[in-house]
């Protein structure tokens, strides 16, 4: 079973990936951790993010570790330490978008998670997973919010982690990073035309996860009988 869950920045994808694959018992992965690891090396050795070259070196050379650890779900482990929290940064957020509109970086992470991908059931969360990495999943959710409550959630987590963020700054942020990811040339964020969208906007966490285990395993159940 493979499932692609897309949207925009903020729309939930990561939770609500995380808590379906738990339900059903399958591997996540969260895609856009690694090109935040890439983001986070590149800041710390000043690489300029327009230098795709020097993105791409970044990106071959670190040494990049996912692991699943039960109630934390996947930790990211960079030569060895947790930055689990540091690839949520603000500064890495304000960044990875540009990141990842270099088509040699995308290339490369691309294919690292086409093998995850071809390893067996699993749900996978990005913005070009149900057009790109993973056409061929078995379901494809596309998430959707406003802006404004994309914001309102984002404020939320920083404040649980001690930062301090003006709202119209994150939803400019927000609007900024909506219009990079759409318009790249390599790979941008889009709905598959099969893709079913959710708009979160007034659903909880609970409520989104259950729509989509519904569709899941609906489906599932009309194809088991016919």
């Amino acid at each position: 079973m493979k499932i692609a869950v897309d949207g925009p920045a903020g729309a939930g994808k990561s939770t609500i990936a995380r808590l379906v694959a738990k339900q059903l018992g399958l591997r996540y992965v969260d895609t856009g951790a690694m090109y935040r690891a890439v983001t986070l090396v590149a800041l710390r050795q000043g690489v300029d993010m327009d230098d795709e070259d020097a993105l791409l070196r970044v990106a071959t050379s670190m040494d990049l570790n996912i692991v699943f650890q039960g109630q934390r779900g996947n930790v990211i482990y960079l030569d060895g330490q947790d930055v689990t929290g540091l690839i949520r940064q603000p500064d890495v957020t304000a960044n990875v978008s540009t990141v990842s509109t270099h088509k040699k970086v995308r290339d490369f992470i691309v294919a690292l998670q086409d093998q995850i991908g071809r390893q067996g059931s699993v749900v996978m969360d990005g913005r070009d997973i149900g057009t790109v990495v993973m056409p061929d999943a078995d379901w494809k959710i596309f998430l959707q919010a406003t802006v404004e409550e994309r914001a309102r959630r984002r404020q939320q987590e920083l404040q649980r982690k001690g930062v301090v963020v003006d709202i119209k700054d994150l939803q400019e942020q927000i609007r900024t990073r909506d219009h990079l990811d759409s318009t790249r040339e390599n790979s941008p964020l889009r709905k598959a035309e099969d893709a079913i969208e959710i708009d979160t906007t007034s659903l909880s966490i609970s409520e989104v996860v259950e729509k989509v285990l519904d569709l899941i395993q609906g489906e599932a159940e009309t194809c088991t009988r016919s």
